[in-house]
């Protein structure tokens, strides 16, 4: 009977009936049965293989999905990207340009010179003159004319924003945690891990709505805490949607959370900022907090986007400083701290007329690509209703495509084959408990596609996608 039983259900995942001991029927978590479309399709199976969430009885299963690049990377080496990357457009790294041709942008050091101290192990809340130098900034870019500033001890330097989500959720006490959907969950996996790994917080996901623009009203701010919530997390300026919160609005979600919800506000586009003309503005919470040791708003950024230097690791988070003196000690036994030399090399990048020149170029560089990449994607037939007005991305809707690439996974299938690389909108889906089926997900229907990458890449992306199409639309 047992080798009858582990031949016939070897393959797929079962639950046991305790009574009888006898396998229970597969169960499907959807409301929805798979089609033509998924039933044929490879890229499908892959996922559901790889995502234990989108199997019978997840809940029971304790293993780990990758993220989403990773997934996405994997699937691309299969059809030879590690081979030959030069030849593929990899859209889906969510990472911008390093090279330091973009016109204004300051050059970013080739050589770093290691002080004695630098072999030391570093305080695990980062150095102080880095501190120092993170304080400075906000208080001249964000701080300006108001009582309250910035110290060293507002802040603490770690090792990359995943870093930093990991160690807040440490030291998060036993709250509802409010997330709003789409947002980046495998892109940048602490989201997902960090929700569901740790259990001194629930974690309530808030679906946006993509007829409002994927828009953070105040008003849904005040119903989640009307029902309990006690903390509210997300980025701003928002990956995936490229949507921005700018002020009054801001201030005012800062305002209904003030003594009543902590806000932690995740910043890393802060400096992909187009609501402004590109005059090198950035976008913070900063500018709204009444007193910087009261107001319960931690703020994360660091070089790796707006310094476009991902490969450094070098990150902040600034907060109040009983927050931050506890963020800092959790890393003792979290992550270690920042690497040292690094973080002494990255002191004299954050002089704000610096930083401000720095912007201004950014942010026309990245403009002048969006607008070549949404001026191409509309000409091949892409309703793009709502241009991003901050990061580097696009959320594009694949409901009008014709059926068998009118999903994320199959038109991130049908991009390989062109040896095109973008990340299918399932990812986006923050699903912590894995209580939903993928074709459940209102992300299900879209895609990524980043203008982080150098202007010959996004020619050859676009020109990839647009042989995708013409196999479907001919």
């Amino acid at each position: 009977m047992a080798s009858a039983i582990s031949g016939a259900f070897a393959a797929r995942k079962f639950s046991i009936n305790r009574n009888t001991g006898v396998p229970r029927p597969a169960r499907r978590f959807s409301s929805v049965e798979p089609g033509l479309n998924e039933a044929s399709s490879k890229i499908h199976r892959q996922f559901r293989a790889a995502h234990e969430g989108h199997l019978p009885h997840a809940g029971l299963d304790a293993t780990r999905s990758s993220t989403g690049v990773v997934w996405c990377t994997e699937r691309a080496g299969e059809h030879g990207f590690f081979e030959e990357p030069e030849k593929w457009a990899n859209l889906g790294q969510g990472a911008p340009e390093v090279e330091d041709d973009i016109e204004g942008c300051f050059a970013r050091p080739k050589t770093i010179d290691v002080s004695m101290s630098g072999r030391e192990y570093g305080p695990t809340a980062g150095i102080k003159p880095l501190r120092e130098a993170v304080a400075h900034l906000y208080n001249e870019m964000h701080r300006q004319g108001k009582s309250s500033k910035y110290t060293w001890e507002n802040v603490a330097i770690v090792p990359g924003g995943r870093a930093g989500l990991i160690r807040i959720a440490a030291v998060l006490n036993n709250a509802y945690v409010g997330f709003f959907i789409p947002d980046y969950t495998g892109i940048r996996p602490a989201y997902n891990e960090m929700l569901s790994l740790f259990k001194n917080f629930a974690a309530i996901p808030v679906p946006l709505s993509e007829e409002d623009g994927y828009h953070i009203h105040p008003e849904k701010i005040a119903e989640e805490i009307a029902r309990g919530t006690g903390v509210i997390i997300t980025s701003n300026p928002r990956n995936p949607t490229g949507r921005v919160v700018a002020n009054p609005e801001l201030a005012e979600i800062q305002d209904i959370c003030r003594e009543r919800a902590t806000l932690v506000s995740d910043e890393f586009y802060s400096g992909y900022n187009y609501t402004s003309n590109c005059d090198g503005s950035t976008i913070s919470a900063a500018e709204n907090i009444i007193d910087v040791d009261e107001d319960d708003v931690l703020i994360i950024d660091g070089l790796t986007k707006r310094f476009r230097l991902p490969g450094w690791r070098v990150a902040w988070i600034i907060g109040p400083k009983e927050f931050i003196k506890a963020i800092g000690s959790c890393g003792s036994y979290l992550d270690g701290g920042t690497n040292v030399p690094f973080q002494e090399a990255a002191i004299p990048m954050l002089e704000p007329s610096l930083v401000q020149k720095e912007m201004v170029a950014l942010q026309t560089h990245f403009r002048d690509k969006r607008d070549y990449v949404v001026g191409r994607l509309r000409k091949m037939g892409f309703v793009i209703r709502f241009v991003p007005d901050s990061t580097f991305y696009l959320w594009l809707n694949l409901e009008g495509l014709p059926g068998p690439i009118s999903d994320g996974l199959n038109f991130f299938q049908a991009c390989l084959e062109e040896k095109v690389i973008v990340v299918p909108g399932i990812f986006f889906d923050l699903n912590p408990a894995r209580r939903r089926d993928l074709f459940d997900s209102p992300c299900h229907h879209f895609v990524r596609f980043s203008y982080g990458p150098r202007m010959d890449t996004l020619k050859m992306g676009c020109d990839g996608i647009e042989r995708v199409l013409n196999k479907w639309v001919l």
